[in-house]
């Protein structure tokens, strides 16, 4: 894998700890995801990590907007952060609120228009459920794989995200928005037509976005790094627990899976700090 600089870096096989600030997980697509989990610019790579026997201890926080130690409030930002960065603005969670097309400001513009004058996808997928969504189109497939979507198609490519998020708007009143984490990391199949789904999205789509429709859009089927399946998910709070010692079995999503159960998702984890030991 890549990093910004056009690196390769390898997996280190002869490091046995690891420290660092938890970020999502990156991800590549072939056969199966394979997963990169940066610790400090070391990363580990799920293909070297599976059917091993991890400990993870949390030491603290790093803010992932300013590296303050403070508690972390939300989406791996402290407090202060959360309600100031533009990364975190409700245009992100909502995308029908996004105004950069109007050149009004919500806390930045020019990162508005940066994230938000620019191509956005919205499609279905198979996560829990079928589910409609939206994201750049530069993040198809990643935004599929985080979501732990067993399979995924393109509905329309938009020229900007407030008219991909009026198409959500009008698409949610037929399909879910949301996923339920338990039935996504239990479920590996699907008897879904997800091409039909597409097709009858249609004239369900507003008048002004139906000539970005793709017609010829395929269905993505995508399978995840899992040796053993799991019945009933518990999820780890490492913040309260402060340690937690198991055999990693599988990745799905953005969530780690151990053999007895315990899951744990580091997206939601952002900005905590942890030690990784791997046996």
């Amino acid at each position: 894998m890549n990093n910004e600089n056009g690196i390769y870096l390898y997996d280190k096989i002869n490091i046995k700890m690891f420290t660092g600030v938890l970020n999502k997980m990156r991800s590549e697509i072939s056969n199966s995801v394979k997963y990169f989990l940066d610790m400090n610019n070391e990363f580990l790579i799920s293909d070297s990590i599976l059917n091993k026997h991890l400990t993870i201890d949390f030491k603290g926080y790093s803010c992932l907007s300013c590296s303050s130690d403070q508690e972390i409030f939300r989406q791996g930002h402290c407090k202060k952060c959360f309600f100031e960065s533009p990364s975190t603005a409700e245009w992100i969670i909502r995308p029908e609120l996004s105004k950069a097309h109007l050149g009004i400001q919500d806390r930045d513009l020019d990162y508005e228009k940066k994230i938000q004058l620019q191509p956005h996808s919205i499609y279905l997928s198979f996560t829990s459920d079928v589910k409609v969504g939206v994201t750049r189109k530069s993040q198809v497939p990643t935004r599929w794989i985080d979501q732990g979507a067993i399979e995924a198609i393109e509905i329309a490519e938009l020229p900007n995200r407030y008219l991909a998020g009026i198409c959500e708007i009008e698409l949610k009143k037929y399909f879910k928005d949301k996923t339920n984490w338990r039935t996504m990391l239990t479920t590996n199949k699907s008897n879904i037509d997800l091409l039909s789904k597409k097709n009858e999205c249609y004239s369900i789509l507003p008048e002004e976005a139906k000539n970005y429709f793709l017609s010829k859009s395929k269905t993505l089927k995508i399978n995840y790094p899992i040796s053993n399946g799991i019945i009933t998910p518990k999820s780890l709070n490492i913040k309260k627990m402060k340690t937690f010692s198991g055999k990693l079995i599988g990745i799905k999503g953005q969530y780690l899976i151990f053999e007895d159960g315990t899951v744990f998702n580091v997206r939601s984890n952002e900005g905590l700090v942890v030690n990784i030991k791997i046996d």
